[in-house]
C-alpha cells in the first residue's frame, strides 16, 4: 500500500474522522557508537557508513469516529509520539495511509511554533497562523486566549523572558480556545501550577463533550481511565491491545 496523509473534505458517511490502515515507519540509523562529526565524515569518505533498520511503527491500523476520545498509552519508545506525529501530517509514514476528515491541532511540542525575539501578543498571531486560523479569528479570540494563559501583565514581553511554564500555559491557551475538529494531547496537562493544571483539565473535558476528536497520550492510567473512552496500547511498535480504556489500562498495568 502506497505510503502517505489525505485529508479528507465532504460527507462522511460513517461519521469516521481518522481512518489509519497498516501504517509503517522505519528509520535508517547509523550503527557507529561514534556520533562527532569527524568520525561520519571519516567513515563517510571511507565508505564504511553501516546502518541498520529501526522500525518505530509496524502494520497499526485502527479507525476513529467522530466525538471519540481515544487514549494511546505505552512505555517510551513504544511508538505513540511518532504515530502522533504521522496522523498530524509531520511525519509521512514509511508504509500505510492515514486519512483526516477535519482540522487537527496536534499539542505535540507546545511552543515549537514561537519566535523568541517576538512579544506573546504577536506570537498568539504567528503560532494561531500556523495553526490554520485567520488574523480576524485571532483577533476575536485575543482577550479570551490572554485571559486563559493569565498573562495579562506579560503579554507585550519578548517571550525569551518568559519561563518554560509560561509560554506552556500561552500555547496550550492558543491551541484550546479555537475549538479544533481534531485535537492530539501529548502529556500537556502538567502544564503550571496546580490551579492552572486543573483549569486546563477542565478546558480538555469541555472540549471532548463538544464533540471534539481528541488524541490522549498520558502516562497516567487514571487520566485515561477518567477522560477516554476507548485506548490503543502500543508495544514495541505495535498494537498490543485495544479496546475500552479501563480494561486496555488494566491489562497494560498487570503486565
Amino acid at each position: 500500500m502506497q505510503a502517505g496523509l489525505q485529508y479528507a473534505r465532504g460527507i462522511n458517511m460513517k461519521n469516521e474522522v481518522v481512518k489509519v490502515r497498516n501504517v509503517s515507519m522505519r528509520f535508517r540509523m547509523e550503527q557507529s557508537q561514534d556520533r562527532s562529526l569527524k568520525g561520519f565524515t571519516v567513515r563517510l569518505l571511507k565508505k564504511k557508513l553501516k546502518y541498520e533498520t529501526f522500525h518505530a511503527l509496524t502494520d497499526v491500523t485502527f479507525t476513529v469516529k467522530r466525538g471519540e476520545v481515544i487514549g494511546i498509552i505505552g512505555k517510551n519508545g513504544a511508538g505513540k509520539s511518532t504515530l502522533l506525529k504521522i496522523i498530524s501530517g509531520i511525519m509521512q509514514p514509511t508504509g500505510g495511509r492515514v486519512t483526516v476528515e477535519g482540522n487537527i491541532v496536534p499539542m505535540l511540542e507546545l511552543g515549537s511554533g514561537f519566535d523568541f525575539e517576538l512579544t506573546g501578543r504577536e506570537n498568539i498571531f504567528l503560532n494561531g497562523a500556523i495553526l490554520g486560523y485567520s488574523k480576524a479569528y485571532l483577533k476575536e479570540k485575543f482577550d479570551e486566549i490572554v485571559a486563559f494563559s493569565e498573562l495579562e501583565r506579560f503579554i507585550d514581553t519578548p517571550i525569551r523572558n518568559y519561563s518554560s511554564g509560561m509560554m506552556m500555559r500561552l500555547a496550550f491557551s492558543i491551541a484550546t480556545v479555537v475549538n479544533p475538529e481534531i485535537l492530539i494531547v501529548d502529556e500537556i496537562l502538567s502544564v503550571g501550577d496546580a490551579q492552572f493544571q486543573e483549569k486546563s483539565r477542565n478546558r480538555m473535558l469541555e472540549l471532548m463533550s463538544g464533540g471534539t476528536t481528541v488524541f490522549f497520550v498520558s502516562h497516567s492510567m487514571g487520566q485515561v481511565r477518567e477522560m477516554c473512552g476507548r485506548a490503543i496500547w502500543l508495544k514495541d511498535g505495535k498494537i498490543a491491545l485495544e479496546g475500552r480504556a479501563k480494561a486496555v489500562c488494566d491489562a497494560y498495568e498487570e503486565q
